[in-house]
């Protein structure tokens, strides 16, 4: 048994003068768009699998991580989780990205950057993630659910998604799938091949060689996803076999334009439960 339950949630850190997501330009509720940040602290709304959302608010960071071009996956491990600031692609674009974290299922990254190249190009995508060095069989879990909760800004162009590898991670013969939950302008690269409702929810499933992305019909910022019911049917598909190993998962932002202003984009949930 593999169980990575990310525990209590944390309530609250006190006061700070940083940006916090309240500063968000036309912040997002619970559901859909024109929602204010009272409807999030409301306890947001209803997402992927009927799951409700809890807002964390992230008043008092206690780990604040700049822009690092040295370390473009600078970040720190807390209770497991690896929190990243993953500017992978920022060099030779005019990026800015502070990362600041109350804890690893509760923290916000203020960015600002262009698409003026309009090569629509990713340029970092902040994120929370586990590495399974072990390589387990997906084959060996009889669950895997992940929950998540986030507030987005509605400016310039970006996606909240999950990236998870299998078969390796980032090397030879592994194979990249993202589940986006919530997508503003952004375009998934490769072909069209599905549509397939997973959960009581609609995606159109994106595949270009070993990267196939699962992209939301309605977008949702909370819910809970039964991560096991993806990997079967890309197993049922022929596109991994069934003796496919999890090699990592993430849950963040992919970020390509904020407009050219500050935008705050801010992750207030996270788990991830496996057995």
């Amino acid at each position: 048994m593999l169980w990575l339950t990310c525990g209590a949630l944390l309530a609250g850190c006190g006061s700070s003068a940083t940006l916090s997501p309240d500063a968000a330009t036309a912040s997002e509720g619970g559901a859909g768009d024109g929602g204010t940040t009272a409807d999030a602290a409301a306890g947001g709304g209803g997402g992927a699998g009927g799951s409700t959302g809890t807002w964390q608010k992230c008043t008092n960071p206690t780990h604040v991580l700049p822009l690092n071009p040295s370390n473009p996956q600078d970040g720190i491990t807390l209770s497991g989780f690896y929190v990243d600031t993953d500017t992978w692609n920022a060099a030779g674009y005019q990026v800015a990205q502070t990362m600041y974290i109350c804890d690893y299922d509760n923290w916000y990254v203020v960015a600002n950057m262009n698409d003026d190249a309009h090569d629509g190009a990713v340029k970092t995508y902040p994120n929370v993630h586990k590495d399974f060095t072990s390589a387990p069989k997906i084959s060996s879990f009889g669950a895997i659910t992940s929950r998540f909760a986030h507030v987005a800004p509605h400016v310039g162009i970006y996606e909240f998604a999950y990236d998870i590898w299998l078969n390796g991670v980032a090397s030879n013969g592994s194979t990249e799938v993202m589940i986006w939950t919530d997508n503003y302008q952004q375009v998934p690269s490769g072909a069209h091949q599905d549509t397939v409702s997973l959960g009581g929810q609609s995606y159109d499933v994106h595949k270009s060689g070993s990267y196939i992305a699962f992209v939301a019909g309605t977008n949702v910022t909370s819910g809970t996803l039964d991560l096991l019911g993806f990997f079967n049917y890309l197993i049922a598909k022929g596109w991994i076999p069934s003796t496919s190993t999890w090699g990592a998962i993430d849950y963040g932002v992919e970020l390509v334009s904020t407009g050219g202003a500050d935008a705050v984009f801010a992750v207030t949930d996270f788990s991830l439960t496996a057995n």
